[in-house]
C-alpha cells in the first residue's frame, strides 16, 4: 500500500482531524516544516495566529499537530521524552511514541496527528499506532493537507530553483486559498 492510500484511509475515517495545515517538506538535504495560524471551533474561527510548531530535542526535530491543542501538548511532552531515550533515532522515538499511545488508556483518547521533521527524515504519526515514513519527502496533516501536498509535489517538480522552506510557505498558502479552515498567518520553521 502506498502512502497515499494509507493517508487517504486514515483520513477517510470517522475520526478525521481537521481545522489546520501542517506541512513538512525535505528538499535539497534541508527540512522545513510549517503550519497556519487559524484556530477553528466546528464553522466559527477564534483565532488567527495560533502556534502548531514545537522544537524539540535540542533543535533537531520540529513537530507539528493537528486537532486539540492540549492533546498536542501531551504528546509533545511524551514525544520530548522518547528523543531523549533515543537522541540519535528520530524513528525509533516516533516508534516508541506511536506504541505508547496506542496502547496507553489515556493517551488512546488524545484526538491529534503530528508531523515530525528532522534533517533527516519526515514521519506522521498517530493515535492508531501509525508511523509514516513517506516515499515523497513530503507529509502534511489537517484538513488542508491534501491541497498542500498538491501544491508541494507540483512546486517540488516544476520549480528547481526553489528551496525547502519557500515550497512549505507556498504550498501553505495555497491551501489557504482553498481550505476554510487554513488561513494565510503562515509560520515555518527549517532544520
Amino acid at each position: 500500500m502506498s502512502f497515499i492510500e494509507s493517508y487517504s484511509q486514515y483520513n477517510a475515517s470517522p475520526r478525521r482531524i481537521r481545522s489546520t495545515t501542517v506541512l513538512a517538506v525535505r528538499h535539497k538535504g534541508k527540512s522545513a516544516i510549517g503550519a497556519d495560524g487559524q484556530v477553528t471551533f466546528d464553522d466559527t474561527v477564534l483565532k488567527g495566529s495560533a502556534d502548531k510548531l514545537r522544537t524539540l530535542g535540542d533543535g533537531k526535530v520540529v513537530v507539528g499537530f493537528a486537532g486539540g491543542v492540549a492533546d498536542a501538548l501531551t504528546l509533545f511532552d511524551r514525544f520530548e521524552e522518547k528523543i531523549k531515550a533515543y537522541p540519535t533515532d528520530v524513528r525509533r522515538a516516533a516508534v516508541e511514541l506511536a506504541k505508547d499511545w496506542r496502547m496507553d488508556r489515556a493517551l488512546r483518547r488524545l484526538e491529534a496527528l503530528l508531523a515530525v521533521a528532522s534533517k533527516k527524515s519526515l514521519f506522521l504519526i498517530s493515535g492508531q499506532g501509525d508511523v509514516i515514513e513517506p516515499d515523497d519527502d513530503i507529509i502534511a496533516v489537517g484538513s488542508g493537507a491534501s491541497y498542500a501536498t498538491a501544491a508541494a509535489r507540483a512546486l517540488m517538480r516544476n520549480n528547481k530553483g526553489m528551496d525547502a522552506e519557500k515550497i512549505v510557505m507556498e504550498s501553505l498558502f495555497i491551501a489557504s486559498e482553498i481550505c476554510v479552515y487554513t488561513n494565510d498567518q503562515i509560520r515555518v520553521i527549517s532544520l
